[in-house]
């Protein structure tokens, strides 16, 4: 009886094998399924970063780590600073940034900035650039809905005063120790 498939020794079979495998091409295509494997690990494991404009970058600084006691966070490493600036702003209502009619803020050099952890791989990159809101009102605006959710979460949690004006887009104040009131919004575009 001869067999439909010729018994090929093993030696050759790996020699064909290796041949291809670490030939030039044969390494450049594992390099890159290594590299594109450390990249995924990479971006899956990156904290999600929100994006929030304040009108006063140190009174934000008093709300996000006095009154809602928001631990301060690392940058984290995929972050390239600046990339707000891409963000499209394009479809913003002018009345919530800096520049705007009777505002009376001046928008930071771009290098400024806080991060505090929210929750477990999630974090707030706090920048100026908002306006004040109406009463002198200290603005705080983003465009992310879940992150409101969740920092209204916790100014309930907290049990501290506030008030929701508007569910859709999610607007609210929160009055902080000192009787300040900060206006949280969403931005819808």
């Amino acid at each position: 009886m001869i067999p439909l498939f010729p018994i090929v020794p093993i030696a050759s079979l790996w020699a064909s094998l290796g041949d291809g495998l670490f030939s030039t091409q044969g390494i450049m295509v594992m390099l890159l399924a290594a590299y594109g494997g450390a990249m995924w690990m990479f971006l899956t494991s990156a904290p999600k970063v929100y994006t929030v404009m304040v009108s006063d970058l140190e009174a934000a600084r008093q709300f996000y780590a006095g009154v809602l006691r928001l631990n301060a966070a690392d940058i984290p490493l995929h972050y390239y600073y600046n990339y707000e600036q891409s963000l499209g702003t394009a479809g913003i209502n002018p009345m919530y940034l800096s520049g705007a009619a009777g505002s009376t803020t001046v928008r930071g050099a771009g290098n400024d900035g806080l991060w505090y952890q929210l929750r477990k791989n999630v974090q707030i990159h706090v920048i100026s650039g908002a306006s004040m809101g109406e009463k002198s009102r200290h603005r705080h605006i983003c465009f992310d809905r879940e992150c409101l959710d969740q920092i209204l979460m916790r100014t309930q949690r907290l049990d501290l005063k506030h008030k929701i004006r508007s569910d859709r887009p999610l607007n609210f104040l929160v009055k902080d120790f000192d009787g300040q009131v900060f206006e949280v919004s969403e931005v819808t575009t």
